[in-house]
Formats: C-alpha cells, sequence, structure tokens
C-alpha cells in the first residue's frame, strides 16, 4: 500500500461523517505517517483501517515486524524517529499491539482535539 492509495481511503471512510478539516488534516498527517514507516521500517503495510468511534477517529496500521517504532535519539547515534513523535503529539492516544505476525498501531484522534501546544 502506497501513502497516497491509505490516505484516499481515508477520506473516502471519513467523507460521509462530520470531519472538520482540521480533524482530517490530522488523520490524513497520522496516515502518512504510519504507513511510509510501515513501508521503510517494516516490510510493507499489512493491514489497513479508519474506524470512527463516538469521540475519536482511529487510525490502524498493520505491519509485518514486531519491532516497536523510536522515539528520537534512541540510540542516540540512529537518525529519524520523529514520525512517530509527531504521530503522538496529533493523537489523543497511541496503541501498539504486537504479535506472531507483527504489530498494529492504532492512533486515536479526539473529534474535538484542542490545538497542541508547540
Amino acid at each position: 500500500m502506497r501513502c497516497e492509495d491509505a490516505r484516499r481511503m481515508a477520506r473516502e471512510a471519513l467523507s460521509p461523517h462530520e470531519v472538520g478539516e482540521r480533524l482530517l488534516d490530522d488523520v490524513l498527517l497520522v496516515v502518512s505517517e504510519l504507513v511510509s514507516n510501515a513501508v521503510r521500517h517494516a516490510g510493507g503495510v499489512t493491514g489497513f483501517r479508519i474506524r470512527q468511534l463516538p469521540d475519536a477517529v482511529a487510525v490502524e496500521v498493520s505491519d509485518g515486524a514486531s519491532i516497536a517504532p523510536r522515539t528520537p535519539g534512541t540510540p542516540a547515534e540512529a537518525p529519524g524517529g520523529f514520525g512517530w513523535m509527531l504521530v503522538n503529539r496529533i493523537a489523543q492516544r497511541t496503541e501498539i499491539r504486537s504479535g506472531r505476525g507483527g504489530k498494529t498501531i492504532t492512533a486515536f484522534l479526539a473529534r474535538t482535539a484542542a490545538a497542541p501546544a508547540m
């Protein structure tokens, strides 16, 4: 799956619902980050889903690697990790479920999120 395909699917999933422009932009950014990380670091996307919850939109991306994303500077000499930091800044919360076949990362984006402090 390519990022463009995942963003299109997310737009289609959200279009029948009352989703504000800011939330849509945040969802599309999270989709891009999670999908590109799965492609770049985990062999590709094995599952993708957008779920509508009463108070949030859940973005789920699965891949075949059990290794969790890392934050910047872990280890100190390794570049990257900023996309995962961004996802955690935008999302109300994130969950990582690992199993034998890889992992699923779910980012929950609040429907009434206030702008994060920068």
